[in-house]
């Protein structure tokens, strides 16, 4: 009779068997693709982005979507402390199972739910292979934050991270390039292929580096946004022509209004009244011509203006009472 084949086991000193972090995982439970857990399995990949934060020995580094810690064990070897924001309980278990018993337990703290709503502790650094879902609100929380951080690295899908970076011209510059630009510096560090994670997602992935502006400009954050919003209505229209919405005449009518109320100022017409809608309308829609035709602005298109000139926009606008916030 023949022998049966002998399997094969890969013991570790004490004998017992081997069984590798990617099997235990999967034999746990099934990852949620919904909530962008796609688990970054690429060992090069997780050490460079955690060698681009520039870590020092005394930061605390906020790690957002952790899943089962192949980044944040490299980033607790160089940091004090790690503060990782989890939404899957399964996944804080996992991470916390991980570093148990290890010198690297002490160090690291789980803060479990959405982190969109969470109230965030003072952080040096913000590390994230970031759930695709909240990639927008995840820059714009940190962009406000009271005390934000020195360097974030962040992964996104590519498309997105690609707009972070767009220029003026660039066929992905629009509103999000254009707004984040203003208040941080935003450099793209690697391409990462989809097969770099598990499972794998349906896109391939880019890293950036934002680092916020310090000091901040000395602007209105929702006034800014406001202009923006307008402007890149219809990139590729003229910026006149996002103005002819009778919405955004509305919300103009509306602040000039507030703006007259709040300064004690009249009308340039002598006998308007301020409830006047028919004459107040069509100031507010003069008052947007002459802002468009003596600026140069009429006729440009959003896509193809940077910083500068949306803030000689804006600064054109409220020199005659029109605001955006």
């Amino acid at each position: 009779m023949p022998k049966a084949p002998r399997k094969k086991f890969a013991n570790t000193s004490n004998g017992a068997t081997q069984v590798s972090a990617e099997k235990h995982v999967n034999s746990v439970f099934k990852f949620n693709t919904n909530l962008g857990q796609h688990i970054l399995k690429n060992p090069l990949v997780a050490q460079g982005i955690v060698d681009k934060a520039n870590l020092k020995p005394s930061d605390i580094v906020l790690e957002i979507g952790p899943g089962t810690g192949n980044l944040t064990v490299r980033i607790l070897e160089q940091a004090r402390r790690v503060i990782a924001s989890e939404m899957d309980p399964r996944m804080a278990a996992e991470l916390s199972k991980r570093v148990r018993g290890t010198p690297h337990e002490k160090k690291l703290e789980i803060i479990l739910g959405d982190f969109i709503k969470a109230e965030l502790p003072y952080f040096d650094v913000c590390i994230s292979n970031t759930p695709y879902q909240i990639s927008s609100p995840l820059v714009f929380k940190l962009l406000n934050q009271p005390r934000p951080p020195r360097v974030s690295i962040l992964m996104f899908q590519r498309e997105f991270a690609m707009r972070l970076v767009a220029r003026p011209g660039d066929s992905l510059y629009c509103r999000l390039s254009a707004n984040v630009q203003m208040w941080a510096n935003v450099t793209h560090i690697m391409k990462v292929g989809r097969n770099s994670f598990r499972p794998p997602p349906q896109v391939d992935s880019s890293v950036v580096r934002i680092e916020i502006k310090s000091p901040r400009p000395d602007i209105d954050f929702n006034e800014w946004d406001g202009l923006l919003r307008i402007c890149f209505v219809r990139k590729n229209k003229t910026i006149a022509a996002g103005f002819k919405s009778n919405n955004v005449i509305d919300i103009l009518e509306k602040n000039y209004k507030a703006y007259l109320s709040a300064t004690n100022q009249s009308t340039s017409d002598g006998d308007m009244e301020m409830d006047d809608a028919p004459s107040m309308t069509e100031l507010v829609k003069k008052k947007i011509e002459s802002v468009l035709t003596e600026t140069g602005y009429s006729d440009k298109r959003a896509s193809k203006l940077d910083q500068t000139d949306f803030l000689k926009l804006l600064y054109a606008f409220h020199q005659v009472g029109l605001h955006f916030a």
